[in-house]
């Protein structure tokens, strides 16, 4: 084993140490004045009115669905995804829909978003998958036409860009995740942006009990509530998102020019007015290539690679729909995502490179 390079690595430094450490020492230790700075940086980010902080990506989408949703309603969501995209549909008392995904880019299928709409539906949640954009023209234009809500999922697109906009700011709702593994990280929480006063207020009622002053509840809410010293890993991750971001696209560059002209493989796809942000670099294997060979094969010379996903989530026995969802079925077997974080070095690049070669001829 020539060296090891795992899937995905923490980038934390001094600043995010010395952050936590600073909370731990003041004592206030649950939300306050952190968040609120973390909150308005990252709105003003992101070009969005509003931003909520809250503990998960999941809490997020959570939010959003009770939020703008009620029970019975249908959201159309993406069968390739993580399920959470679906599961929080459902504990917010809503139906999942499951539409297709495009063969290229594996974000919603536009053509099966307008297939899938019935009298019942109330929202889509489009997800900016890996990185890459969805249609957000298409999918807003459907959503205005239908009366429809839109709840962008995009828990792996930080500083993802769309037409030269970033992603957080369009919809009713913007939903984050800054789990270990995504572009910026508080080690675990996420993010709700908005444009909406009334939805910002929604949000910040529901993450904390549903209560306007102490033990002054005016709603139902829930224990979504961000730390402080999340918040102060935050705002320091922030300061450092652009050169994270610049970082990966430079390393999926490299890999592409690279991967591009070896056989058997397609390479991430993005259109010329996306600036993707490579949470993930997953390629797609042709017939020819057994993706679990070249996994155990990528494994004993030390590199990580994932799949994101192996099942399709309408697949996945708590759903077990019996749609069919063809782009969604073909892609999940044979995705294969690899190494793009930061941290790569030039040769590591190589090292993987030349070692998916020499594994696709053994």
């Amino acid at each position: 084993m020539d060296m090891e390079i795992p899937i995905a690595n923490v980038e934390l430094g001094k600043e995010e140490i010395e952050g936590a450490i600073s909370v731990l020492k003041s004592g206030k230790l649950i939300q306050g004045e952190k968040v609120k700075e973390f909150e308005k940086s990252f709105a003003r980010k992101v070009g969005a009115k509003y931003a909520v902080a809250v503990s998960s990506g999941t809490a997020a989408l959570h939010i959003a669905y009770l939020s703008l949703i009620k029970s019975g309603d249908e959201v159309l969501v993406p069968g390739f995804t993580h399920i959470s995209t679906a599961s929080m549909v459902c504990f917010a008392r809503g139906v999942p829909i499951f539409c297709d995904i495009d063969p290229k880019t594996f974000t919603m299928d536009i053509d099966d978003i307008k297939n899938k709409i019935t009298s019942r539906t109330r929202a889509i949640a489009p997800v900016h998958l890996y990185g890459n954009a969805c249609e957000i023209d298409e999918i807003v234009a459907i959503a205005g036409e239908k009366k429809l809500k839109v709840i962008w999922d995009a828990a792996q697109a930080h500083m993802t860009k769309y037409r030269g906009r970033d992603v957080g700011c369009f919809g009713d709702a913007t939903c984050y995740s800054f789990y270990p593994t995504k572009n910026m990280t508080t080690g675990e929480g996420g993010m709700i942006t908005t444009n909406s006063p009334g939805l910002y207020e929604k949000f910040k009622l529901l993450r904390s009990h549903g209560q306007e002053k102490k033990y002054h509840h005016t709603t139902l809410g829930l224990h979504y509530r961000m730390t402080e010293v999340e918040a102060a890993i935050g705002i320091e991750q922030l300061k450092k998102l652009d050169g994270f971001v610049k970082k990966r696209r430079s390393n999926a560059k490299h890999l592409s020019s690279e991967l591009s002209r070896v056989d058997g493989i397609t390479i991430p796809y993005s259109k010329d007015y996306v600036k993707h942000s490579y949470h993930q670099y997953s390629i797609v294997l042709d017939g020819k290539i057994d993706r679990e060979r070249l996994l155990s094969s990528l494994k004993e010379k030390g590199i990580g690679t994932g799949i994101h996903y192996p099942r399709p989530v309408h697949k996945q026995p708590i759903f077990d729909s019996v749609v069919s969802l063809p782009v969604c079925e073909d892609i999940s077997r044979r995705i294969l995502s690899l190494p793009v974080y930061p941290g790569l070095t030039p040769n590591n690049i190589n090292y993987i490179v030349g070692s998916i070669k020499e594994s696709i001829k053994d």
